[in-house]
């Protein structure tokens, strides 16, 4: 698997992790489901911020492992919202590593799309606030 040297992007990550030996599969390698558990959280942030209040996910989009995420690499998530409905929120996450702290090299391992729709304390569906209200 050849390793596409990435710059992160000149932005915030709205999470960023450092996954952990727990976390590892049979072959050493970060389990999938820990990424897809980290994306759906950055995810979520953005979404309850445009929501001003809880959300839950709805649909998984899309979902792409670019490449491994080891022990030890510095893991950052950026999300960003692309699309808002009535009651829905879609984001698209994008996910790099920075590892070999020797000769450091940024790759792009994950990127994703899901949507969450906006609820109340009751678990119903509600409306998305209007952006200026």
């Amino acid at each position: 698997m050849t390793v596409d040297r990435v710059n992160l992007p000149q932005k915030q990550p709205v999470l960023r992790v450092v996954p952990m030996p727990a976390d590892l599969n049979q072959n050493g390698d970060v389990f999938g489901g820990w990424v897809m558990a980290q994306v759906d959280v950055a995810g979520a942030i953005p979404a309850m911020r445009r929501a001003r209040g809880r959300v839950a996910t709805v649909s998984v989009n899309s979902f792409q492992f670019k490449q491994a995420i080891s022990v030890g690499d510095i893991v950052s998530l950026y999300a960003e919202i692309v699309h808002v409905g009535r009651t829905s929120i879609t984001v698209n996450v994008e996910v790099y590593a920075e590892r070999n702290y020797a000769e450091p090299v940024t790759v792009k391992v994950t990127e994703a799309q899901l949507t969450y729709v906006a609820i109340d304390a009751n678990g119903e569906k509600r409306s998305v606030p209007l952006e200026n209200t």
